[in-house]
């Protein structure tokens, strides 16, 4: 099985998917819809000093931040360890 392994100080994150609707029920065309900022990180680069971080975890980050990647089909995002923002404990 291949994986994606960020270098340097860099996080691979699964960015969580936008809504499509509005409170009201309001359907958002796919070129209005914002970036999103809520994903799960999946792996980490090897010169991430922050411990919080791991693999696995929820996490927010800055919105217009890292590189989108489509690998297989399948839409990833590789950013900075510091443009995460937060963590997300459920």
């Amino acid at each position: 099985m291949e994986k994606i392994i960020p270098i340097s100080e860099r996080v691979l994150i699964k960015p969580l998917k936008a809504e499509h609707k509005t409170k009201s029920g309001i359907i958002i065309p796919e070129n209005a819809k914002e970036n999103p900022q809520e994903g799960i990180i999946l792996a980490v680069g090897n010169e991430v000093k922050n411990t919080i971080i791991k693999v696995g975890e929820k996490v927010l980050f800055k919105k217009y931040s890292g590189t989108k990647i489509n690998y297989k089909q399948t839409k990833y995002l590789i950013i900075h360890q510091t443009d995460i923002l937060a963590i997300i404990k459920e």
